[in-house]
């Protein structure tokens, strides 16, 4: 067989990431850049220059864009940008999210319900399509959406969370099996529980900490770089097979 263990390298490449520069999003995006593409990161928080440091001290291009992703025509503008700095749009990470909770169903109005769904959902199903536009016709791309361990669980206190996460898997499925026909590959990636700022106090609490740490076979919370050959492998060419999967980096979560 002809195999080479460049088919993980990313040089060439050109990706965006939505919150890029925080979390899990930076891990992707320092991923990518270690792999030797170059990404360019659009958010509507402050980019303080420190992810910016990390891609260019892997050797990669960085570019921050300030856009807010949920505003109709800012998602083209996004994959725009990205062709006009960098030649083309190789890679889309869908990573950009949020968590809004509250304590009851009852109390669980709209007003954060369209604020998850714009932001979780919706503005990924616009990049996406955005991206396939440029993808298309170079016959080449990968998109990956983060999806969740409650993409396949129920959603205590956070309806709205749970059914964009569910929401993400059935767009990565979606699409997969429009583009895979173009040598576009639609995954997606499902985190476990990470040790992260989001999580800083749910580990702090000695109930909540072990409460989750029973539920986990690895018996620990998952490190940034966990990820980080996860997403390397699916925005490479050695995924060109792996169409609409979801592939879960939990610790073994959902096993138990």
């Amino acid at each position: 067989t002809d195999f080479s263990m460049d088919c993980f390298s990313l040089r060439g490449r050109n990706a965006v990431v939505t919150g890029g520069n925080t979390g899990l999003g930076q891990a992707f995006t320092l991923a990518l850049a270690k792999a030797g593409a170059n990404v360019l990161v659009p958010s509507i928080t402050d980019d303080a220059g420190e992810t910016e440091l990390l891609v260019k001290a892997a050797g990669s291009r960085y570019q921050f864009l300030y856009a807010d992703i949920t505003r109709p025509g800012v998602p083209e503008q996004i994959i725009d940008s990205c062709v006009n700095t960098f030649g083309s749009i190789d890679i889309l990470i869908n990573s950009a999210g949020i968590c809004i909770n509250k304590k009851q169903v009852e109390e669980f109005d709209r007003e954060p319900w369209d604020a998850m769904v714009s932001i979780n959902l919706t503005a990924a199903f616009d990049l996406t399509r955005e991206a396939a536009k440029k993808m298309i016709p170079q016959r080449q791309g990968k998109i990956i959406n983060i999806c969740s361990l409650y993409s396949f669980l129920g959603g205590r206190w956070s309806p709205a969370y749970a059914a964009t996460k569910h929401g993400m898997v059935g767009l990565t499925k979606a699409y997969s099996d429009e583009l895979a026909q173009y040598n576009i590959q639609v995954n997606g990636i499902a985190p476990g529980y990470f040790a992260t700022e989001l999580t800083a106090m749910t580990r702090s609490d000695e109930e909540s900490n072990a409460r989750i740490m029973s539920k986990i076979p690895a018996e620990r919370w998952g490190e940034r770089e966990d990820l980080m050959g996860t997403v390397v492998f699916l925005a490479s060419g050695a995924s060109t097979y792996v169409n609409g999967h979801i592939l879960v980096v939990d610790g073994g979560f959902l096993v138990r």
